[in-house]
């Protein structure tokens, strides 16, 4: 019948009729819908030789970068090194060990300042030792002059003469009467050695008529009182000092730069309330 319609001409939907358009056009224009890696990968030159692309060229150098027999070299050599012994340990060089010692003699420039010498090394180091072994031995003879008797001392030693003078040291006085005699001393009418045993207490008596140059010509009477020994001996000295400067008032200089016309003003110091002595501290007892 003629009111039968073919089921393939049935009419088409407005989905159906936007596909067949989408298709017609992409068949109309088959260019446009290939992509621009395809239309350089199938584009020709004009001489028939195909345009090769950078990345194309980037591409096929990676496989010609790697070689697949560089990881056994690698692997090789790893191995090698390993199976290599270790070297042994080397002492580092201590610095300065190549040098030559050079010992100066103590006295000596070592830069040689003020000798004239033709040769530094002729110079024979034991002379030069010899040398400042000898100078010392000059200025011990030097402190052996110093006490030698003033050449300039004018005492007048008549019969008569009579020079006195009173010594002080810690608590000990001494009065002093020096005369023309032979040296003699007569302390509280005892003799020197009697009275004062110790050797370095004499020679401590003794040493100003030593440095004058009258321990010959001049006798001694002194009186002591108070202190002890010690301060006693130097009560003495400080006395017998004192005399000479009245005797002839120019021995002061020499006397005084001895240090015999000095009052030694030390003294034993107080105790303290609160301790045992001057300085000393009862033991602590922490309770």
């Amino acid at each position: 019948m003629a009111d039968e319609q073919d089921p393939e001409q049935q009419p088409e939907t407005p989905q159906q009729a936007s596909d067949a358009e989408s298709e017609a056009s992409e068949a109309a224009s088959p260019t446009a819908a290939q992509s621009p890696e395809e239309e350089a990968a199938g584009g020709e030159q004009p001489g028939g030789e195909q345009q090769e692309s950078p990345a194309g060229e980037s591409a096929g150098a990676q496989p010609a970068d790697e070689d697949p027999g560089q990881e056994p070299q690698l692997e090789q050599a790893t191995e090698t090194e390993e199976e290599q012994p270790e070297a042994p340990r080397e002492k580092p060089a201590v610095p300065g060990a190549h040098l030559e010692v050079d010992i100066v003699p103590e006295g000596v420039d070592p830069l040689g300042r003020g000798e004239s010498y033709e040769d530094s090394y002729a110079v024979d180091p034991y002379a030069v030792e010899d040398e400042t072994e000898e100078a010392p031995a000059e200025d011990a003879e030097q402190e052996e002059t110093l006490p030698q008797p003033i050449s300039t001392a004018a005492i007048d030693l008549a019969s008569g003469a009579r020079y006195r003078a009173t010594g002080k040291r810690k608590s000990a006085i001494a009065r002093v009467t020096l005369r023309p005699g032979s040296g003699s001393y007569v302390v509280n009418g005892r003799a020197l050695d009697t009275h004062f045993p110790r050797v370095t207490l004499q020679r401590n008596i003794r040493q100003p008529l030593e440095t004058v140059g009258y321990e010959d010509r001049m006798d001694v009477v002194a009186r002591l009182h108070g202190g002890g020994i010690s301060a006693q001996a130097g009560a003495l000295r400080h006395g017998i000092s004192r005399a000479l400067l009245e005797a002839d008032p120019n021995l002061r200089g020499e006397l005084k730069r001895r240090g015999f016309l000095t009052r030694d003003s030390r003294a034993k110091e107080r105790k303290k309330a609160g301790l045992k002595k001057a300085r000393k501290r009862p033991q602590f007892s922490k309770r």
